[in-house]
C-alpha cells in the first residue's frame, strides 16, 4: 500500500510538473515573445511587418511583394484574361488557381517544374515570344528573357527595365500620353542592384502602374 501511495505521489509531482510547464511555455512561446516580436516590427520595420502594403488613392493596393494581373474582362479563344494593353504587364505565370477555398480568387504560388529541356517548356516560350511581340508590336527577337518565362514562385512582382521599356510605347498609345513622360515614369521606378552587387536592376509592377495612373489622371 506504501508503495502504492508512493507512486501516485510520484506520478502527481510530474503530472503536476508538466502542467506547470506546459502553461509556464505557453505563456512564453505562445504569448510573451509573439508580443515581443510584434512589437519590436511595428515600431523598427512597420512598412515590412505590414507585408509591404501599396497604398493608392487612400487605400491598399496591393504588396510590393506580390505580382498582379492586369486584365480585360474579355477573353480569348482558349478562355485565358486577356491583358489591358493600359498596364505594364507583369511576367508570365505558371501558379495554380486556389481549388480549396473558392470564396477568394487566390493564386497558389509555385512554378511549372518543367525542366530546361523540356519540349512543353520551349513550346510555351515560342509562344509567348510570339503574343508579347505581336501585342506590343515589336520583333519577337526583341522579347527579353522575363517576359516568356514564369517566376519559381509564379506572383514576381518585378520586371527587367528591358521588359518595362519594351512596353512603353503600347502604353503611352493606349492612354494617350507622351513616351517620353511613360519612358521617364520606367528610369524613376527602376531599382538598381541590392548593396550594388546582388541581384539585377528590377522594376515593381504594381508601383510602376500606380504612377501610370496618376500621371494618366493629370
Amino acid at each position: 500500500m506504501t508503495l502504492l501511495n508512493g507512486t501516485a505521489r510520484s506520478t502527481a509531482r510530474l503530472a503536476g510538473a508538466a502542467l506547470r510547464a506546459l502553461i509556464a511555455l505557453t505563456v512564453l512561446c505562445g504569448v510573451l515573445y509573439p508580443l515581443a516580436v510584434t512589437g519590436i516590427a511595428q515600431a523598427a520595420f512597420p512598412h515590412q511587418a505590414n507585408g509591404s502594403e501599396v497604398r493608392a488613392d487612400g487605400r491598399t493596393a496591393g504588396s510590393a511583394l506580390i505580382g498582379q494581373t492586369y486584365t480585360l474582362d474579355r477573353k480569348d479563344k482558349a478562355g485565358n484574361p486577356l491583358p489591358d494593353p493600359k498596364y505594364f504587364q507583369p511576367r508570365p505565370s505558371a501558379a495554380g488557381t486556389n481549388t480549396v477555398n473558392t470564396q477568394y480568387k487566390i493564386l497558389v504560388s509555385g512554378g511549372s517544374n518543367l525542366a530546361a529541356d523540356s519540349t512543353v517548356l520551349s513550346g510555351q516560350i515560342k509562344d509567348r515570344r510570339r503574343q508579347i511581340a505581336a501585342f506590343n508590336g515589336v520583333a519577337p527577337g526583341a522579347v527579353p528573357p522575363d517576359a516568356v518565362t514564369a517566376s519559381g514562385s509564379g506572383v514576381d512582382p518585378d520586371i527587367s527595365p528591358a521588359y518595362a521599356t519594351l512596353q512603353v510605347t503600347r502604353v503611352a498609345r493606349a492612354n494617350g500620353l507622351p513616351r517620353a513622360e511613360v519612358a521617364r515614369l520606367v528610369e524613376d521606378h527602376t531599382d538598381g542592384r541590392a548593396l550594388g552587387f546582388l541581384g539585377e536592376p528590377h522594376v515593381n509592377v504594381l508601383e510602376l502602374n500606380i504612377a501610370l495612373q496618376a500621371l494618366a489622371r493629370r
